[in-house]
């Protein structure tokens, strides 16, 4: 009787190379290739992060000063820079009565900057009639590039 047994059951020595998994080399490799594709691609992600931080600075402000401008129209003028931002979400208590104001407010809270920080707000500006802005990513006046000033005048 002979019977047609499995090689590999017989001779569990005889295992193929494949089945004892990857050598230190096959590794080192895969990640030396992982690095080298990591270097180019990071910091393409990393600059669309600032870039999507501007955006949003910029969309945050247009939606502010949309709210202004029906405060304006409710309230015959805008609130001063001592009122602040503030008075899109609260009546305000000082200055100027704003007796056409809407017992909802303007806005329903006042986002902070992309960077963590609170947008400014002058009334009257220095380039405009008012201006909303916010410091940029070095959060001081002035820079280039990603520290740059986003206000109002660059809509």
């Amino acid at each position: 009787m002979t019977q047609n047994l499995n090689p590999q059951l017989v001779c569990p020595t005889k295992l193929t190379r494949r089945s004892k998994g990857f050598t230190l080399i096959e590794i080192m490799v895969v990640l030396v290739i992982m690095g080298i594709l990591a270097s180019f691609v990071v910091p393409k992600i990393m600059s669309r992060v600032d870039d999507a931080r501007v955006s949003q600075a910029k969309q945050d402000i247009s939606t502010m000063m949309n709210a202004l401008k029906l405060y304006k129209l409710d309230n015959q003028r805008f609130p001063t820079t001592e009122q602040g931002l503030q008075s899109l979400i609260t009546k305000p208590t000082t200055g100027p009565a704003a007796n056409g104001y809407k017992s909802e407010g303007y806005l329903d809270k006042l986002p902070k900057d992309p960077w963590g920080n609170q947008y400014q707000y002058s009334s009257p500006g220095l380039k405009s009639e008012v201006e909303i802005y916010t410091l940029g990513k070095d959060g001081q006046q002035g820079g280039v590039g990603y520290d740059a000033d986003i206000g109002s005048w660059d809509l």
